[in-house]
């Protein structure tokens, strides 16, 4: 249970780092870690992300999620398995894990402030500004240093406003105070420095956008693969794999 715990706030994290549509690609390292007498590696991956017209999907080696806001549904995609969970808006995490992740879920709860910052630097070719994030998730303290920028091909305030409060609350239970915190950041997540105390264990967790680019998707990525199953829930297994 200790990975999905892990893998909880690390997709929370990332989805903040997420015409012609848009493309971001995002590199995101994890240091090893030690819990409750369990060794976890470190471990790096890359993840994608496209932005359309009231669609945001992100792409990892492991799973892919769609929202449709269009339609009003979300999609969460398991390439391995051929699988799918389909689930309406607004997004519930709880409601598509197996039995034995939901009442873990079902705890999680995260408030957060967001502090400015006057600091500023460069990372790759977007000038940003940092934001200080105290984060509080079933009582435990996390801190972020968030990179944020304005010069991004992209409406990053419609975005936030129309994607990224929908994932947060969905996936950690954010209240409302603490949206509107996450609201304060006047960009796009460029990079963030994440750390932890999980359970006794400290947690470290980087990401940096790495592309944004211009230009149409790929046919279908928008869509569930042909031939995949549908299920109720994901799997566990699939999930400790994140």
């Amino acid at each position: 249970m200790k990975k999905f715990l892990v893998m909880m706030v690390i997709v929370a994290v990332a989805a903040l780092s997420l015409s012609a549509d848009v493309y971001i690609k995002t590199k995101t390292h994890t240091d090893a870690m030690s819990m409750m007498g369990q060794n976890t590696p470190a471990r790096d991956d890359v993840s994608e992300a496209w932005i359309g017209d009231d669609m945001f999907v992100t792409i990892t080696a492991d799973q892919t999620m769609i929202i449709d806001l269009k339609n009003n549904i979300a999609y969460m995609i398991t390439p391995k398995s051929k699988t799918y969970v389909e689930t309406p808006l607004p997004l519930d995490f709880a409601k598509i894990l197996p039995p034995e992740a939901a009442a873990m879920a079902g705890m999680l709860k995260m408030t957060a402030t967001v502090t400015p910052t006057t600091e500023t630097k460069k990372i790759g070719s977007w000038n940003c500004t940092g934001y200080d994030v105290n984060m509080t998730i079933m009582g435990m303290a996390m801190k972020m240093r968030s990179w944020v920028s304005t010069d991004v091909p992209f409406d990053f305030a419609a975005f936030n406003a129309k994607f990224l409060a929908n994932m947060l609350k969905g996936q950690m239970r954010l209240d409302d105070a603490s949206a509107k915190e996450f609201a304060k950041m006047k960009g796009y997540q460029i990079a963030s420095d994440l750390t932890g105390d999980i359970m006794g264990a400290k947690m470290h967790n980087t990401t940096e956008v790495v592309e944004i680019t211009k230009k149409s998707a790929p046919a279908g990525t928008y869509a569930v693969p042909a031939g995949f199953t549908k299920t109720a829930t994901l799997s566990l297994d699939a999930l400790q794999k994140r």
